[in-house]
């Protein structure tokens, strides 16, 4: 499994083996929303950085997952379809959201690294 990344909007992303991308939200997220009662995701196509691609709710709110970066979205999954509470069990395995190619597979590496993410989290914190 290789390193995980994170954006500022609490998404993270695996590169896979084949070069997909898999994109999910951070335990920090998960806990933040609550009991995750509905998971739209995205559509078989091409997004730009930063559009909403999905959507999750919860008990205390809805959220929006957005484009990590440009690419094509390939695979969604469908398990959060019946199961939405997998993305509160297992946010960073079984409640991934969707994988998409992307169109630069160099940009993966300029999002934020753990420890970065973790100091975003603790300056929010503490904000």
């Amino acid at each position: 499994m290789s390193e995980l990344r994170f954006t500022e909007d609490h998404e993270w992303l695996r590169t896979e083996a084949d070069g997909s991308v898999t994109v999910g939200i951070t335990a920090f997220a998960q806990n933040a929303l609550g009991d995750v009662v509905y998971v739209q995701l995205p559509e078989l196509q091409s997004y730009d950085q930063g559009a909403e691609a999905s959507t999750v709710e919860s008990v205390k709110a809805a959220s929006g997952v957005y484009m990590p970066l440009t690419g094509e979205v390939v695979e969604v999954n469908d398990k959060l379809e019946g199961n939405p509470e997998l993305v509160n069990e297992d946010p960073l395995g079984e409640g991934w959201f969707f994988r998409f190619i992307p169109t630069d597979a160099g940009a993966v590496g300029q999002l934020l690294d753990q420890d970065a993410y973790d100091r975003l989290i603790k300056a929010n914190a503490d904000a």
